[in-house]
């Protein structure tokens, strides 16, 4: 369980103490939030030793009197937004007057319990307040999750299109001076490497889509019948003029069902990113496996290549945003460090799990496994 603590503000003895008998052992939870709450209650019997606590202990949650020896309680409010404190306020006076009342909106308050209150009626105040506490941080936190996300997202976007548009910028200028010679047969190297890095920006961009594809919310009403086999052939032909190029050959087996319930987009995303991961990890030559199971519990997807593998050290950071494993093997291999990201994220949105087995110079094995039920009963929200 988690707690809260919670101030209680108010000079009146008999108060303080019926908030701590009523709260101390009250638990609280709610579908949305990912535990029980309970609450340890603090006490101060002035304005003044108030802000001590608050700055101190910084509570989760204070009940607030107006009416104090010293400070009143609106200046203790006003305190509390001067110093952007995380602390959702509610009034409990029985001389909340309309000047008082709006005074105390303006600087934060979110709710009046009017004295005297019973347990239930304190009980429920608590409740609402605890649910509000709760969303306003998570709000929060998605804000500043999404601007960290952003302000990586663009530092990668901006350094990853730069370097290879300066790159074709310059064997342009070096084909157009005709600094190798006068025959297009003079600069194959260079036209090669520039198609190159055309390939590595286009696949910045495709994952930049499938991020902002998933970064939001899922919409029921896209799920339909996925055919099974139509998402393999449709992902193999995708890599296969890289696959080609690679002499990489396919190798494909579906059991136990045909379709699926599905969002396509999310599944489309999932195998994409996998069969484009085994291809270009893979060595010349190589094979690159694709198994799609399903029975009465679950639902996976196994994608095995027979590439350059994974150190077990470097396991941990594979489906992290941005992230990308550099070493001599992968120095030329381009990318986002995005693709594994995304992919975890739509396989989390079906509840689902995914798994990574790999041996060094043997290759890997990615699988995804999603309970059965969650593909016909999607996650509507993230």
């Amino acid at each position: 369980m988690a707690q809260l603590k919670i101030l209680v503000v108010d000079d009146e003895p008999g108060i303080r103490s019926g908030v701590t008998r009523i709260l101390g052992n009250f638990h609280m939870t709610y579908p949305f939030m990912d535990e029980d709450y309970t609450f340890k209650i603090l006490e101060a019997a002035t304005g003044e030793e108030g802000i001590e606590i608050i700055d101190r202990e910084m509570p989760d949650i204070l009940l607030l009197d107006n009416k104090l020896p010293g400070i009143q309680g609106v200046e203790v409010l006003e305190y509390v937004r001067k110093k952007n404190y995380d602390i959702v306020v509610a009034m409990i006076t029985s001389y909340a007057s309309i000047d008082v009342a709006v005074r105390a909106h303006n600087d934060g308050a979110i709710d009046f319990i009017p004295k005297p209150f019973t347990p239930q009626e304190l009980k429920a105040s608590i409740e609402q307040i605890t649910k509000q506490q709760y969303l306003r941080r998570i709000t929060h936190k998605l804000k500043v999750e999404g601007k960290k996300v952003r302000f990586q997202f663009l530092s990668v976007l901006s350094h990853e299109l730069k370097a290879p548009l300066n790159a074709i910028d310059g064997y342009l200028k070096m084909m157009q001076e005709r600094q190798m010679g006068e025959s297009v047969d003079d600069y194959t190297s260079a036209i090669e490497r520039s198609l190159q890095r055309i390939e590595s920006m286009r696949n910045l961009i495709m994952d930049l889509l499938d991020f902002t594809k998933v970064s939001f919310e899922k919409q029921i009403e896209k799920m339909q019948n996925v055919n099974l086999r139509e998402l393999v052939s449709m992902a193999v032909v995708t890599v296969s003029p890289y696959a080609i190029h690679k002499d990489i050959h396919f190798v494909t087996d579906i059991r136990g069902c045909e379709t699926i319930w599905a969002d396509p987009n999310d599944f489309e995303i999932i195998m994409n990113n996998l069969v484009s991961n085994a291809v270009k990890y893979n060595n010349t030559g190589g094979t690159v496996t694709i198994t799609v199971d399903c029975n009465d519990n679950e639902f996976s997807i196994s994608v095995a290549d027979t590439g350059i593998g994974i150190n077990a050290a470097d396991k941990d950071m594979l489906f992290e945003a941005f992230s990308r494993i550099k070493n001599d093997k992968t120095r030329n291999i381009s990318g986002s460090g995005l693709g594994l990201s995304i992919v975890r994220k739509v396989v989390e949105l079906y509840h689902g799990v995914i798994n990574v087995e790999s041996i060094p110079d043997r290759g890997s094995v990615f699988t995804v496994i999603i309970p059965t039920l969650q593909v016909t009963n999607i996650k509507t929200e993230l």
